[in-house]
């Protein structure tokens, strides 16, 4: 059968062929349902979505840029003054000589500064490269310190501000106190305190023995956190060959500050027991000795001190020089005059300390000169004579008088003050404390 049909066939418009041609009309409509069915059931029953509108960012808010204002930079500049720094040398690159002259001015009747010191330490603050502050250390108590205003300059002399705390310091001698000291951790200026408290009954040089001992109540100063040294030793045991020193600090009705035992009698006397520190005795006092240079024997009544070249030498007592200068045998010498008829004499030295001239008051422990070798000496040392009535003395066997005790008036005072700083001592360390009370055989 064929099954192809003519090109050019057509089908008859009546009967069966024109019911096939009216299928596709009845299909569309359905469609049309379906899919509007299947519309609703999307919209009613179909997955949710989030709400896009809420879920939007905020509109976002664009400010005017805030302007930026510079920080003020603050320099500060810290050092030591140098030998041969002035005024103009360390600030001349902030004022004009100008300016330099008056500040001098101003500063004259507050701290000369034409008396600032090589090693003294200073300051200079800037902000933004303009000048501040300047500040110098005048000592270990003030400081000058300089500002500048819009069209001035103030200059003031101000005190040192310091953290204090009480500490409590003890050692025991093996060979010199600076050692002792020095091996707790401690300055040297610390032994040097100890050594000036009880300087009128302890020769460090000559009397100190091993095993001796002491205890200290020291003010220690801090700065921004770092040890800066020591104020007032506010008490002291020292024990020399199995004998109790005590010392306490008070400050009588004057103001005026000084060292006594517990009974309120003053440490202070007359004479130092040695016009040096820390040094050794080479040759004593005697009647007969062979000198190393004369290769002779003869009398030595004085007493030498062995050390350093330099070494600073103290005046062993309130007085006058009497005589000052050089001769062919003792050397740069110092003979000064004190009351009750005393007198002595400071041999051998290398140089005299500024200011020394004949006729000038002296205070006890003023240094006088330092050591050295001149004249008939062998090497540096100080040779330290005493007379009383021209006659010599062996400085050793001197009974120099005490200074004043404690007043009357004063004296409820000294005992109350007293009786802390023993409790201070006893809770700090009551250890020592016992050994310190335990009797001497």
């Amino acid at each position: 059968m064929n099954h192809h049909l003519p090109q050019d066939f057509q089908p008859p418009r009546g009967g069966q062929h024109h019911a096939v041609s009216r299928r596709p009309r009845r299909v569309l409509p359905l469609v049309i349902f379906l899919a509007s069915l299947a519309l609703v059931g999307v919209l009613l029953f179909g997955p949710s979505y989030p709400d896009l509108q809420a879920q939007q960012s905020p509109p976002v808010e664009i400010s005017a840029p805030v302007p930026r204002i510079p920080v003020p930079e603050r320099q500060e500049i810290a050092a030591l003054v140098a030998s041969g720094d002035t005024l103009t040398s360390l600030l001349g690159e902030f004022f004009t000589p100008q300016e330099i002259q008056i500040i001098s001015q101003q500063s004259k009747n507050v701290f000369p500064v034409s008396a600032i010191c090589a090693g003294q330490p200073y300051k200079i603050c800037t902000t933004d490269k303009r000048f501040e502050q300047f500040i110098y250390e005048i000592d270990a108590e003030e400081q000058l310190i300089i500002r500048r205003d819009a069209d001035s300059f103030q200059v003031e002399r101000a005190p040192i501000v310091y953290d204090v705390q009480t500490e409590l310091v003890r050692g025991q001698i093996d060979s010199s106190l600076f050692e002792a000291v020095t091996k707790l951790g401690e300055s040297s200026e610390l032994a040097m305190t100890l050594a000036n408290i009880f300087a009128w009954d302890i020769d460090f040089v000559r009397d100190l023995r091993q095993g001796d001992s002491f205890s200290v109540l020291v003010e220690k100063r801090y700065r921004e956190g770092k040890q800066t040294g020591y104020g007032k030793v506010l008490a002291a045991d020292f024990r020399n060959n199995g004998e109790l020193y005590r010392a306490f600090y008070f400050r009588d009705a004057e103001g005026v500050g000084s060292y006594y035992d517990e009974a309120g009698n003053s440490l202070r006397k007359a004479f130092l027991k040695a016009p040096l520190e820390f040094s050794r005795i080479s040759s004593g006092y005697t009647n007969k000795r062979f000198h190393p240079i004369t290769k002779s024997w003869k009398a030595h009544p004085a007493i030498d001190y062995a050390a350093a070249k330099g070494t600073p030498i103290k005046t062993v007592g309130d007085g006058t020089i009497l005589r000052i200068g050089y001769t062919s045998g003792n050397g740069n010498f110092i003979e000064v005059r004190h009351n009750g008829g005393y007198k002595t004499m400071y041999l051998h030295m290398s140089r005299f300390a500024k200011g020394m001239s004949r006729g000038k008051r002296l205070s006890q422990g003023q240094v006088i000169g330092y050591v050295g070798s001149t004249g008939l000496a062998t090497g540096p040392h100080l040779c330290f004579r005493m007379k009383r009535n021209d006659a010599p003395v062996n400085p050793y066997k001197v009974k120099a008088p005490a200074a004043k005790p404690v007043s009357t008036a004063s004296m409820p005072l000294f005992q109350q003050q007293v009786a802390a700083l023993r409790r201070e001592l006893d809770r700090r360390n009551p250890q020592q404390t016992a050994q310190l009370q335990a009797p001497v055989n």
